[in-house]
């Protein structure tokens, strides 16, 4: 009898059967999963799989591909029209530091992992948590695949109102977690250009901003209605 932590016991997350992501899938028939194979399991889990893929001319090869399953988040922008501001938070964030990043400190929408909340609720959870602010009613801006080629997470986008009087708490993160999380209020037109000019540096934060911009809260100011 086999013993091995994440596949036939629980690991120190409490989690079995790791090795099974992926296997039952037949939702594109030309896609086979043959093996996969658990590399690495700690907060999140890396995994090698291999599968037959039938190739456009119809040709079939086997291909592996390594993922990182870090589970699926969400990330909200909180505007305040009426004084035409933005919540944002600056956080150190290792990797980009350890490529190229000046210093590592990122400015960037608040977001978390969903563990077991809805996409709402998880958005409601961080913006407390990180931010100190109770936020209004929801917008669902889109989903989507951050960097599909070796990450499976999908990230919920969202943005909420919020006034003066709703910034309740100190925010600032999870002490616990590791966080230490400065809040950031911005006016819109500042947080839109440093997009342009790298100090906003965050694909998820770029693309709400411009959201923003194009067709969400700052979109009338700018075509002037």
């Amino acid at each position: 009898m086999t013993n091995r932590p994440g596949i036939d016991t629980p690991d120190h997350r409490g989690r079995t059967a790791l090795d099974r992501a992926g296997r039952d899938l037949d939702r594109n028939p030309a896609v086979v999963v043959r093996d996969v194979e658990l590399t690495s399991q700690g907060w999140h889990v890396l995994r090698r799989t291999t599968f037959d893929y039938r190739r456009r001319d119809g040709r079939w090869e086997s291909q592996q591909r390594e993922t990182y399953d870090r589970g699926n988040g969400a990330v909200v922008l909180p505007y305040d029209t009426g004084r035409g501001t933005v919540l944002l938070t600056r956080q150190f964030r290792y990797p980009a530091y350890v490529n190229d990043h000046p210093d590592g400190m990122l400015v960037e929408a608040a977001a978390g992992l969903l563990d077991a909340d809805d996409p709402p609720t998880a958005v409601r959870r961080e913006s407390a948590e990180e931010l100190g602010v109770t936020l209004g009613p929801l917008i669902h801006v889109l989903d989507a695949y951050m960097s599909p080629g070796s990450v499976t997470e999908r990230l919920h986008f969202f943005a909420a109102p919020y006034t003066a009087a709703d910034r309740t708490g100190a925010g600032g993160g999870l002490e616990e977690d590791g966080e230490d999380i400065e809040v950031l209020e911005l006016p819109f037109a500042d947080a839109l250009a440093m997009t342009r000019d790298g100090r906003i540096a965050d694909g998820k934060t770029v693309l709400l901003l411009q959201w923003a911009a194009l067709d969400g809260p700052f979109a009338r100011a700018r075509d002037g209605r």
